[in-house]
């Protein structure tokens, strides 16, 4: 199928969960043979290790810039426009608008639009013309907010409520319009459901259970592992629980045990904050598996965010035995105490990580029933026939609109 791909980013480096996620859904499609046109807006240049990494899966790599987070234009559409930040952020852009509108006189088997904050310079071409389309959303995007509500200052947390209901009301308003409403969890799906009153499609989130296959873990290193994008309020919020509140408890009972923290965006001050030899500021790296190799457990106190995390998905397929909150897991269909060991107070996960590192047995288990999960549920593999599936039946409503718009172009001429 020929079909028109939109990001708000580039999807190379892997810096986040989003950008694995687009990376390997663009290889696994390119793969079946479908042409891709990828049409990005970026803050950041085409580097030539992202072309060398993404030219290869499409048809054609279009990457326009985006305008800087702090212009005056984005200032002013905070106090003055009915759109959220993030959507005027990423929107009120005419260079993007012109080059989509271009694109849409070619005939195309799939539109499809990744994430609700992108949609702004799409709407109108897409309503004047009738063409139906597909959005994904990776969070419930209102909802997210919620996560930085008590870090900002107290003055700003009355404007952040109200672009959170702004949000809400976009959020539906895109939703609504869409042919197809792809999320990447069952618990996604239901409450975009409830908030568009239509059925909701899924693509999992996955990993490349091939890549991680050969991994064994290192029960005995005591090394606890942490990957996240710090960008995002909820990974840089979970390592501020862990530091304060959950490793003073293990290093109690076990001074030994050391934490690892990888991940993109890691503050700097950090080191300075917690300046202590047991905890390793890794920063990003494009490649876990030799540290995965030396590690004993990946650890994700998360108490906030959605959607579907791929780096606890990739440390299972790795071997790694994972504990984590309820909202770590959330988003998965895994079972506390056979795939992971959860709990969501300091108290107890200090205990259960305490006892689990002095447990290889139990290490093992969960090891093995997670891996097979991931392998079963959630190889990209899974994800990619999944989107196949939304893609049919997208295509078959194409040809209908074209005819469609193509007879009213022609009473028009007469």
């Amino acid at each position: 199928m020929r079909v028109l791909w939109t990001l708000p980013y580039l999807p190379w480096p892997t810096t986040s969960g989003n950008k694995t996620r687009q990376f390997h859904l663009l290889r696994s499609l390119a793969e079946r043979g479908h042409r891709i046109t990828l049409l990005v807006q970026s803050r950041v240049p085409l580097s030539e290790a992202a072309r060398v990494a993404l030219e290869p899966l499409v048809e054609r790599l279009i990457v326009l810039p985006r305008r800087p987070l702090h212009s005056p234009l984005n200032l002013l559409a905070a106090c003055c426009f009915s759109y959220p930040m993030r959507a005027s952020t990423n929107g009120l852009a005419p260079r993007l608008r012109h080059r989509f509108e271009a694109l849409l006189e070619e005939p195309w088997d799939v539109i499809q639009i990744e994430h609700s904050y992108s949609f702004q310079p799409f709407e109108r071409a897409l309503q004047s013309r009738g063409l139906p389309f597909m959005v994904s959303e990776h969070n419930i995007e209102w909802a997210t907010g919620a996560a930085c509500q008590d870090r900002l200052p107290l003055w700003l947390r009355p404007f952040n409520s109200f672009d959170r209901w702004r949000y809400r009301r976009w959020e539906a308003r895109v939703l609504q319009q869409a042919n197809e409403v792809v999320a990447v969890s069952p618990h996604d799906a239901e409450q975009i459901s409830q908030l568009t009153g239509r059925p909701t499609a899924l693509a999992v989130n996955g990993v490349d259970c091939a890549h991680y296959q050969h991994i064994s873990p290192c029960p005995h290193s005591q090394r606890l592992l942490f990957v996240g994008n710090f960008e995002y309020g909820a990974n840089v919020e979970a390592i501020e629980w862990a530091l304060e509140e959950i490793l003073p408890q293990i290093w109690q009972n076990n001074p030994a045990v050391r934490l690892a923290v990888v991940g993109n965006a890691l503050p700097g001050h950090w080191k300075l904050r917690w300046n202590d030899p047991r905890i390793e500021w890794v920063g990003y790296l494009p490649d876990l598996r030799e540290l995965q190799r030396h590690s004993a457990l990946f650890f994700a106190p998360l108490r906030h965010g959605g959607g579907c995390k791929i780096k606890l998905l990739e440390a299972m397929a790795a071997g790694l035995p994972v504990v984590t909150t309820r909202q770590g897991a959330s988003g998965l269909g895994v079972r506390n105490g056979e795939h992971y060991l959860g709990c969501d107070d300091s108290d107890s996960l200090a205990l259960t990580i305490t006892q689990l590192l002095n447990q290889p047995w139990r290490m093992r288990q969960l090891s093995e029933a997670a891996r097979q999960f991931v392998s079963e549920k959630h190889d990209w593999s899974v994800a990619a026939q999944q989107l196949e599936g939304i893609y049919s039946r997208l295509s078959t409503q194409l040809p209908l609109a074209q005819g469609s718009l193509a007879s009213g172009l022609m009473g028009s001429a007469e």
